[in-house]
């Protein structure tokens, strides 16, 4: 059994409501109170100073903003007639994307004043434990070096964890409450609109709808894009490895050094360089012409088949070379006892490769086939600096060839239905997340992390 009397009392919140004193509950009204009855003055007036500016900001604008956030605004611009100037005149009413993004910044600082709130309520009750045992509270100055020393963890991690929280998650959170609206060219809802709730959900999926429609068309084809993107990318990446590492095979650096060539060359470069060629008046189709294989030019990106197979043949054609540095490097890292072994037992090359070659590499390569999946329902550029989505079905904002990502773009930035946008990014985030973490929960590189070892 624990001595009771060496046991350290504990400095959370629960431990100081529970055993601290009047000044410690004070604390959490009077941020800084309990600092500043202990002597610790700087400390106390920066929690004080902190709290004045919050209420400050609170009582000259945040319970305002708060207010219009319930509504998103209500008050419509006007047209005013000026009898002065004989001309009408434009009254500037309230703006819904100016009210989200101020409503968002309070609920911020609100979340913050809590987390400050319970700072100060911990620091008052440190202060009174170290007075309690006899011992002078830490100065200011001793603050300052602890997170130099034992808390260099938290300074270390407080301005890369603002940023992402300045740069990242609040344009997120942003975005995704603009699902949740009507903010659209539809209605004429672009300065002025109003909260909907699910509606937006309801109607993407929604089957007997356009909208509905054209998602479920588009989901289909960006799942079947993904995984023959994916997986074609890796069998052949696979099988080139094996084919240039094959003893028999010379030169190998410099087939290497042919094939990661197109590495060095920027993607988006490569990109309008295919487009380019495949045009009925580029490179490709005058050269047939002119060597009278065909009469007239090839629908590379006029015929819905024919654009599909072009974009998956050009993913081919960026993408393998990347797969071959990642297969090269775990190819070379097998251990040879394994293959000495099989050709001791008389195992054949193929037996070889599907009992020690293919497994050791699914093995290593699981996370990397995850992020591939991943990167190929995000791909963005080989779509649309290629095919751009063409062909397109009459009367639909996607085309034949878009993914989730590029009809997102379409929407937003040609349509402005930044509504429906918002909804389609929830959701591609969402699924996205959830199979890439079952598929690596339940794959064999995170429960058997020692296997291959």
């Amino acid at each position: 059994m624990k001595n009771k009397e060496h046991e350290q009392p504990s400095e959370g919140m629960i431990a100081a409501f529970k055993s601290g004193s009047v000044p410690v509950y004070l604390s959490a009204v009077i941020w800084g109170l309990g600092c500043l009855i202990r002597k610790q003055f700087i400390k106390g007036l920066l929690y004080l100073a902190a709290e004045a500016a919050v209420i400050a900001y609170m009582v000259k604008a945040g319970v305002y903003q708060l207010q219009k956030l319930m509504t998103l605004g209500d008050v419509a611009q006007q047209k005013v007639w000026n009898e002065a100037k004989s001309i009408f005149e434009y009254v500037d009413g309230d703006r819904s994307l100016t009210i989200l993004l101020y409503g968002i910044v309070t609920v911020v600082i609100l979340l913050c004043a809590v987390l400050l709130l319970r700072a100060s309520v911990k620091s008052a009750y440190k202060a009174e434990l170290c007075h309690r045992s006899g011992k002078p509270a830490p100065t200011f100055r001793q603050d300052l070096q602890a997170l130099l020393d034992e808390r260099l963890h938290v300074s270390l991690l407080s301005f890369p964890i603002l940023g992402v929280m300045a740069f990242t998650l609040l344009p997120l959170l942003f975005m995704a409450l603009m699902a949740f609206t009507n903010y659209s060219v539809l209605d004429n809802k672009l300065v002025l609109f109003d909260w909907v709730g699910l509606a937006n959900f309801k109607r993407t999926i929604a089957m007997n709808g356009s909208l509905g429609q054209t998602f479920w068309a588009v989901l289909g084809w960006t799942v079947a894009w993904a995984l023959i993107a994916t997986f074609s990318n890796y069998i052949l990446g696979m099988l080139l490895s094996l084919f240039i590492n094959w003893k028999e095979i010379r030169a190998k650096k410099f087939w290497r050094f042919c094939f990661v060539l197109t590495v060095a060359v920027p993607h988006f470069v490569t990109l309008l360089i295919i487009r380019q060629m495949l045009q009925p008046t580029g490179a490709v189709n005058v050269l047939l012409q002119n060597l009278g294989w065909i009469d007239a030019p090839l629908p590379f990106f006029t015929d819905t088949t024919w654009a599909r197979v072009s974009v998956i043949l050009i993913n081919i054609w960026v993408g393998v070379p990347y797969t071959l540095l990642q297969i090269t490097g775990i190819l070379q890292n097998i251990p040879q006892e394994l293959y000495e072994s099989a050709r001791v037992d008389g195992a054949n090359p193929v037996v070889t490769f599907l009992k020690i070659t293919l497994p050791y590499m699914l093995f290593v390569t699981t996370p990397y086939l995850i992020t591939s999946f991943t990167g190929n329902i995000n791909n963005f550029n080989v779509i649309f600096l290629t095919s751009a989505g063409l062909p397109r079905a009459v009367g639909s904002t996607a085309g034949s060839t878009d993914l989730l990502i590029t009809w997102l773009y379409k929407l937003t930035i040609d349509n402005q239905y930044y509504d429906v946008g918002a909804v389609i990014g929830i959701m591609t985030f969402v699924t996205l997340s959830i199979v890439s973490l079952l598929t690596f929960r339940f794959s064999g590189s995170y429960k058997n992390e020692e296997g291959f070892r």
